[in-house]
C-alpha cells in the first residue's frame, strides 16, 4: 500500500509538469502536426469548390462569347458595380448569346431580336425576376411576378384602368402638374443646373396623382417619393445579395412596407367614396374601383365583368399600384429627361414641335388637353417614339429559367440561370432604322405616297415595351404622358442644354441618364402673335 501511495501522486506530478519526462516537445510536436493537416485540409477543401465553381461555370457556359473563367465567388460583380454602356454593348455584340456569371448566379444574355423576342415569349421555360433583389424589393406574390393564367387574368382585369375614357380622366391631372413644375422651372434665376431629379420629381408627382388622387396627402406624397428613390437604387441589375441592415436591398424592403400602407390605405379609402353612384371618378384607383362595382351589378357573364366582379383585396389592389408606382417613377423618368435633352441638342426638332403645337391648340396656350388633340400631335409623337428608341428607358429585363430552354439548336439554358433579354440591338437595326445611331424623328412619319415608313415594317423590333404575355401593359398611357409633357413644355418655355463631357456618358440606374444628370436652363417662351 506504501508502495502504491508512493508512486501515484509521482506520477501524476510528472504528467502535469511533462518536464521531468521530456513531454513538452512531443505535446508541441503533436500540436504543430494538427494545425498543419487541418489548414492543409481546409486549403485543399477551398481549393477544390473554386475549381468546382469553374467548371460548373465552364460547363454551363459551354461554346457561348463569354469570360473564359470567372472571377472566384464574385464573377462579374466589380465590373456590374459602376456599369457602362460601352462595356454593355460589348457583351451585346459578342453574339446572338452570350454568359457572364456574378455571384454564382450564371447569365445568359439575348442580344439579337430573335433571342430577345424567345425569352420574352417562352413564359414555359422562363418568368420575370427583374434581378436577383426584386422579390425581396417588391414582394414574392407581387402580380409582376405572376405567370400563366393567373397573371393573364390580372392584366385582362387591369385593361380597364388603359380605356379611352379612363385616359381622358387622366389627362386634365397630368396637365395641371405639368404647369405647376415648368412655372418653378422658369422662375428659377440661376443658371444651368442638374434636372434629372427634378424631372423625376415631376414623374413621381404626376404618377401619385393620377393613380392615388385625393387618397395621399402632400407630406405622404413626398415620403412615398423619397422611399421610392431606395426602391430604385436596389433595383440595379446586380446588388450585394443579402439584406442586411445598411444594404441598399435592406433600406428598400422597408421603404416598400411604408408606401404599401399608404396604398392599402387609399385602396380602402377609394372603396368607401366609390360605393356612393353620384362619385365621379378623380383617380386610376377610382377608375378600378368604379369598375368593380359595376362588374357586381352587371348581368353579363362576359370574361371581364366575371374578372373584375371578384373582390380585389387592399393588399393586392397596392401591390399593382406599387409596381405602377415603379416603372411611372423610373422609365418615364429617364423618357421625359432624354426627350428635353435630345430636342435641346436638335432645335430644329424642337422647332417643328412648337409649330405643330401652336397648330394643334389653336394658338390658344391655355385651352385644356383632350385626347383628340393627343392625336393630333403626328410630329411629336414621332419625336417621343424617336426617343424611347434612341435611348430606350429599359436596355434589358432580366427572366430566370425555370426548367432547362432550348433556346437555340446548339444551346440550351440550364434551370434557374439568370436569362436576360437585351433590347438595344433590336432597337438600333440599321435593315429598319437606317443611320440608327442617329436622332430622326422623322423616320417614324408617313412617306409622302402615304404608304407606311420602313420603320413600321418590322415592328417586332420595337422593343421599348416588352413582348408577349408581361408586355408593359401602360404603353398607351405612357406615350401620352411623354406626348403631352414635351408639347405643352415647348410652348411654354425654352431651354438650353449645358454640354459636358458626360453629357453624351450613360449611367445606369434600372433606367438609363445622362451621366451629368441633364444641365438645363429654362426660361420663359412669349405666347404666338
Amino acid at each position: 500500500m506504501q508502495s502504491q501511495t508512493i508512486v501515484r501522486p509521482t506520477s501524476l506530478v510528472d504528467l502535469s509538469s511533462m518536464k521531468t519526462w521530456g513531454l513538452e516537445g512531443l505535446s508541441n510536436a503533436k500540436f504543430t502536426f494538427d494545425t498543419k493537416t487541418t489548414t492543409a485540409t481546409v486549403l485543399i477543401g477551398v481549393l477544390s469548390l473554386l475549381l468546382l465553381e469553374q467548371l460548373v461555370y465552364r460547363t454551363k457556359k459551354a461554346h457561348l462569347p463569354g469570360a473564359k473563367w470567372t472571377i472566384p465567388i464574385i464573377g462579374k460583380f466589380a465590373d456590374s458595380l459602376n456599369p457602362t454602356l460601352a462595356n454593355y454593348k460589348a457583351q451585346w455584340n459578342s453574339g446572338p448569346l452570350s454568359a457572364v456569371s456574378v455571384f454564382n448566379i450564371f447569365i445568359v444574355i439575348g442580344s439579337s431580336n430573335e433571342m430577345a423576342r424567345k425569352i420574352l415569349n417562352s413564359p414555359n421555360h422562363a418568368e420575370p425576376c427583374l434581378v436577383a433583389s426584386a422579390k425581396k424589393v417588391l414582394s414574392p406574390d407581387n402580380w409582376v411576378f405572376l405567370h400563366g393564367k393567373v397573371h393573364a387574368d390580372y392584366r385582362k382585369a387591369l385593361n380597364v384602368l388603359f380605356t379611352k375614357q379612363a385616359l381622358s380622366v387622366y389627362l386634365p391631372i397630368q396637365e395641371r402638374i405639368y404647369r405647376s413644375y415648368f412655372s418653378k422651372w422658369v422662375s428659377d434665376k440661376d443658371g444651368a443646373k442638374p434636372y434629372m431629379m427634378e424631372m423625376r420629381d415631376l414623374n413621381m408627382d404626376t404618377s401619385l396623382s393620377v393613380f392615388l388622387g385625393p387618397y395621399v396627402t402632400d407630406a405622404q406624397r413626398d415620403e412615398i417619393n423619397k422611399k421610392y428613390w431606395l426602391i430604385t437604387v436596389a433595383l440595379e441589375l446586380v446588388n450585394f445579395p443579402l439584406a442586411i441592415p445598411g444594404t441598399k436591398v435592406y433600406n428598400a424592403i422597408q421603404a416598400r412596407k411604408v408606401c404599401m400602407k399608404y396604398l392599402e390605405s387609399a385602396s380602402a379609402q377609394s372603396k368607401i367614396r366609390m360605393a356612393d353612384p353620384n362619385a365621379e371618378s378623380e383617380c386610376l384607383l377610382d377608375e378600378w374601383t368604379k369598375a368593380m362595382i359595376q362588374a357586381r351589378k352587371a348581368q353579363d357573364d362576359g370574361e371581364t365583368t366575371k374578372l373584375l366582379s371578384r373582390e380585389y383585396s387592399d393588399r393586392e389592389i397596392a401591390m399593382v399600384l406599387l409596381s405602377f408606382l415603379f416603372a411611372s417613377q423610373d422609365a418615364m423618368s429617364s423618357a421625359i429627361v432624354y426627350a428635353f435633352q435630345l430636342t435641346a441638342d436638335h432645335p430644329e426638332v424642337l422647332a417643328k414641335i412648337r409649330e405643330e403645337q401652336y397648330k394643334v391648340r389653336g394658338n390658344d396656350l391655355e385651352r385644356p388637353l383632350t385626347l383628340d388633340m393627343v392625336d393630333d400631335m403626328v410630329y411629336t409623337r414621332a419625336v417621343v417614339k424617336e426617343v424611347l428608341r434612341f435611348r430606350p428607358p429599359v436596355i434589358m429585363v432580366p427572366y430566370e429559367t425555370t426548367k432547362a430552354f432550348p433556346i437555340s439548336p446548339d444551346y440550351t439554358v440550364p434551370k434557374g440561370a439568370m436569362i436576360i433579354p437585351a433590347f438595344w440591338n433590336s432597337l438600333h437595326d440599321e435593315t429598319c432604322y437606317p443611320e440608327p445611331d442617329s436622332f430622326k424623328p422623322e423616320r417614324w412619319l408617313p412617306n409622302e405616297d402615304g404608304s407606311a415608313p420602313l420603320a413600321d415594317s418590322k415592328p417586332q423590333n420595337y422593343l421599348v415595351w416588352g413582348s408577349g404575355p408581361h408586355k408593359c401593359i401602360g404603353g398607351q398611357y405612357a406615350s401620352m404622358h411623354l406626348a403631352a409633357t414635351l408639347g405643352t413644355a415647348s410652348v411654354l418655355m425654352n431651354w438650353d442644354h449645358e454640354v459636358t463631357k458626360d453629357s453624351e456618358e450613360v449611367k445606369v440606374i434600372a433606367a438609363i441618364f445622362p451621366k451629368d444628370e441633364l444641365r438645363l436652363k429654362f426660361t420663359p417662351r412669349a405666347p404666338p402673335a
